[in-house]
């Protein structure tokens, strides 16, 4: 189960044009706290930008179900409904989640969230899917975790 924390990450990026320009960008981290978040972010980070950045926004995303997919290079939040029948009254109920889908198309990210819940009971429908802003994602890894303890 991940707690995943949406980091926003501020520095100055060198652009295709040759311009230097400050941006924001949005990464995800799988951390305990919001102090876990920020340390994992910046140990995360460093590697693949040179120079001063800054951590402008931490805060918490709520995902409860996520499927990677190494060949995609985009992020997708998906909100399913999941259909359930209230015996006492008879009615539908319906529940939203949210859920984060690695892949290159829209329609791939469809596919995948398809394929992953048919292997489910659960009735549900789609009730949106959006590419989101995130630059990467950094689940909790236990190599890294065993390697400290060394």
């Amino acid at each position: 189960m991940y707690n995943w924390f949406e980091c926003k990450l501020r520095y100055d990026k060198m652009l295709d044009t040759g311009i230097q320009k400050t941006v924001t960008e949005p990464y995800l981290v799988d951390a305990l706290s919001f102090t876990e978040a920020e340390a994992r972010i910046i140990e995360e980070i460093k590697p693949y930008i040179s120079g001063e950045f800054t951590i402008s926004d931490i805060k918490r995303a709520k995902f409860s179900d996520t499927f990677f997919n190494e060949t995609g290079d985009r992020y997708f939040r998906a909100k399913l409904y999941y259909i359930t029948l209230d015996e006492k009254s008879g009615s539908e109920k319906k529940t939203a989640v949210n859920m984060l889908v690695q892949a290159t198309l829209l329609k791939e990210a469809v596919e995948i969230i398809e394929t992953e819940m048919k292997k489910t009971m659960i009735d549900y429908s789609i009730a949106s899917v959006t590419e989101t802003a995130l630059m990467d994602v950094f689940p909790y890894s236990g190599d890294k975790a065993s390697k400290k303890q060394e």
